[in-house]
């Protein structure tokens, strides 16, 4: 209820921002993404993508013809990805793992963990477009960007029971900010003198550790022999933009 009305007030106070200035326009997009991660530790290799979703509000709010402040609110579904290790080990630490999960992962085999996440993002940027060529604009857009983490959900992959071991609540184990860094870049094509369709592709790069790092790795999978799992695992994105513009 409190993502509605949040979501709400930011679409009201954006609308009676554009009524109040003729330099703003705003609109909304629901952009395919292809998600995945990676980490700085040769042990841990991305194994995966995960099919994501961004949906939200758009604003842009221009300082001169073509080059605006653009910024918005919305949400990302199904940010993540897998990552497999190469090591057996305690994994997700401080969530409530099944106990046949855990036994998996730390006596049985290493694990294939796979990180469904949903976030809050509010992306700034700087928004260069061209002049008009008939009815198209063509745009470039770099940007930085916080992600406040809702959900996040785990699948041990290669683990003996899948029911079990799927849709387990790890957000105890992921953190609650992301923060990244961007570049999108499209067409617009107007379809009336106020309203745009708007087309692109974009890039986006987490440059913080989305995980807490409270596991233990069994180093030769052996107990005796064990370290903390201390890697930095970050998320990444291909986002197929789609949205319209007022």
């Amino acid at each position: 209820m409190k993502k509605i009305v949040v979501f709400a007030a930011f679409l009201i106070g954006l609308s009676t921002l554009a009524e109040a200035q003729q330099a703003v326009r705003f609109g909304f997009q629901v952009s395919p993404a292809f998600n995945w991660m990676s980490t700085d530790k040769n042990s841990i290799s991305t194994n995966g993508t995960n099919l994501g979703l961004k949906l939200g509000l758009m604003g842009e709010f221009y300082f001169q013809e073509n080059y605006a402040l653009a910024t918005g609110l919305g949400f990302s579904f199904n940010s993540g990805g897998t990552l497999l290790h190469s090591n057996t080990g305690i994994y997700w630490a401080n969530s409530e793992v099944p106990a046949d999960c855990a036994f998996f992962m730390e006596e049985q085999q290493a694990p294939n963990l796979k990180y469904s996440i949903q976030y809050v993002e509010i992306p700034i940027g700087l928004k260069m477009r061209t002049r008009e060529f008939g009815y198209i604009r063509y745009f470039m857009e770099p940007n930085v960007g916080i992600g406040f983490r809702t959900q996040a959900k785990g699948d041990i992959r290669n683990a003996d029971d899948a029911e079990e071991c799927n849709d387990i609540n790890i957000r105890p184990d992921v953190r609650l900010l992301n923060l990244f860094w961007g570049l999108n870049g499209g067409i617009e094509y107007s379809v009336s003198e106020s309203t745009s369709l708007v087309a692109g592709i974009g890039l986006q790069f987490g440059f913080t550790d989305v995980t807490k790092d409270d596991d233990t790795v069994y180093l030769d999978n052996s107990v005796s022999n064990q370290d903390a799992e201390d890697s930095k695992g970050v998320a990444r994105g291909v986002v197929l933009r789609l949205g319209v513009l007022f």
